[in-house]
């Protein structure tokens, strides 16, 4: 690693332990969920086909179908009529488990780095976050197959109902194109809107993947602080 990696990987965990204090005030007030405190959770298939590209991680290459569950929500928590940082996290059950945690950004080459506030759920939605293997860095997306679905968690429950949901999964090397990989079709909301159910993308990546560059050492120490309030409030 370079000098100049290891500095920003510093930065990355110092300004994650600062955020990591406000976040966890917060946690402890919304329920342990600093982010993205009300969502919708659906039942999901995950179909994995493997792509044109041969990514030599076992995980992407090889065809499955899975059950999964998804929770679609909004970052701040923002009314609805208002723009936000969508959320779209996938888990795969275990064990171990497999999480994903996507957040709505630009499709291109940069702006897939880009967090955007969106309102239509059916939205491009990227790790943001990469992860080192043996192809090299790699990025993971959600590419939606149409729009016009709202974020709204009751009124999103309803349209996965009525029409489901599809998105295109994909993965790209450093800033190249995205390359689908499989499906996603989310098919019926749970019957409790939001259950309390948690991901954690750092400790539960897809085999073969492993959580790496600054995002990683940013979320870290957020996640744990988050945690704590979590076991804090369950002892309460």
């Amino acid at each position: 690693m370079s000098a100049g990696d290891q500095l920003v990987g510093a930065l990355a965990r110092t300004a994650g332990r600062a955020v990591a204090l406000p976040l966890g005030a917060i946690a402890r007030h919304r329920g342990g969920k600093p982010m993205h405190p009300r969502g919708a959770v659906v039942d999901a298939v995950l179909e994995r086909r493997g792509s044109a590209v041969e990514w030599g991680v076992p995980w992407l290459d090889a065809r499955a179908s899975d059950r999964v569950v998804v929770r679609l929500s909004r970052g701040a928590g923002l009314p609805a009529s208002l723009p936000d940082l969508l959320g779209l996290a996938i888990r795969l059950p275990g064990p171990p488990p497999v999480d994903l945690l996507l957040s709505t950004t630009g499709r291109g080459p940069l702006t897939r780095l880009v967090p955007v506030l969106r309102r239509d759920t059916a939205a491009v939605y990227s790790s943001i976050m990469a992860y080192r293997s043996d192809a090299g860095a790699l990025r993971l997306a959600a590419l939606p197959d149409a729009d016009g679905v709202p974020s709204d968690a009751r009124e999103l429950a309803d349209h996965v109902a009525r029409d489901g949901v599809r998105f295109t999964l994909a993965a790209a090397r450093g800033t190249g194109p995205w390359q689908p990989f499989g499906r996603l079709l989310l098919t019926r909301p749970v019957a409790d809107l939001d259950p309390d159910v948690r991901f954690d993308a750092v400790r539960n990546p897809p085999p073969g993947l492993v959580p790496d560059g600054p995002m990683a050492r940013f979320r870290a120490p957020a996640y744990a602080r988050a945690q704590a309030a979590r076991t804090l409030k369950r002892r309460r």
